[in-house]
Parts: structure tokens; sequence; C-alpha cells
């Protein structure tokens, strides 16, 4: 397809944030956190209805730039998506400090104190970031 989307994924044990680029790569939009399953629930609606090129996850490198026993979780998370999402691209995109500048990038953008204080709302942002970075860098 043409026109399928590049989506930004911020993993978390309770919480998935998901983004999803415009139609021409140019923005990472937050499309909602949700659960593990509700995640793969999404990501599979959207590649039916518009079609999915490209996932590009969060690998939560440590300060040092070591694997840990996150980026243990978030590649068992890439293995089922592999399996629900045959023929797209997984990237591993370093996420590095990518919640704190979500909460910047909120607190810039006036949220009141008590929308900032909504996990979910950083986990969304995140992967907006994410993907907005990976967008930039690569050029896609």
């Amino acid at each position: 397809m043409e026109c399928s989307r590049i989506v930004g994924i911020d993993y978390g044990h309770k919480r998935v944030g998901l983004a999803v680029a415009d139609p021409l790569r140019i923005f990472a939009r937050p499309i909602g956190t949700f659960s593990l399953d509700e995640s793969l629930v999404r990501l599979l609606a959207l590649h039916d209805e518009e079609g999915i090129d490209v996932v590009v996850i969060g690998w939560p490198l440590l300060p040092s730039g070591d694997e840990g026993k996150a980026t243990e979780w978030v590649q068992q998370f890439i293995n089922r998506l592999k399996k629900a999402l045959p023929g797209v691209e997984l990237v591993k995109w370093d996420e590095r400090y990518s919640s704190e500048r979500a909460k910047t990038a909120i607190l810039a953008a006036g949220v009141k104190r008590k929308g900032r204080r909504k996990k979910g709302r950083v986990d969304a942002v995140a992967a907006s970031i994410i993907l907005q970075e990976y967008i930039d860098e690569s050029g896609r």
C-alpha cells in the first residue's frame, strides 16, 4: 500500500503508548495508551484499515547504552508483533529519556497539573516523540 502508515510504540508493562504518522509521513501524533492486548487489537485494526509499513518501537537502553531487563520485555512484545503483523518492518529505536521529553512537551503545551499526572498521556506522547525522531532522521 502506498499510503501505509508508520506507527510508533512506547512499550510498558502496564500500558503501551501508540502514535501514528500522517499519510505524508511528516508529523507524528499520539493515538492513545492501551493495555498490551488492546494495543495489539488497535494495531491490527489500523493495519486492516490503512496498512502499516513500519512499526518503530522504543528500545529502552540503559543510560550507558547497554541492554537490560527492559529490552528483554520489549523483545518479547516485538516477537508478538512479528506474528501479528507479518511483513511489517519492525525498527528498534533508542528511547532513552523519551518519557522525560514527553513530560516537558506536555508542560510546554500548557496542560494543567491534573492532566500532567495522567501517566497514559506521557506514554502516548513518548510514542509520538519516538516516531517523530525516526521520521526526522530516516527521511521516510
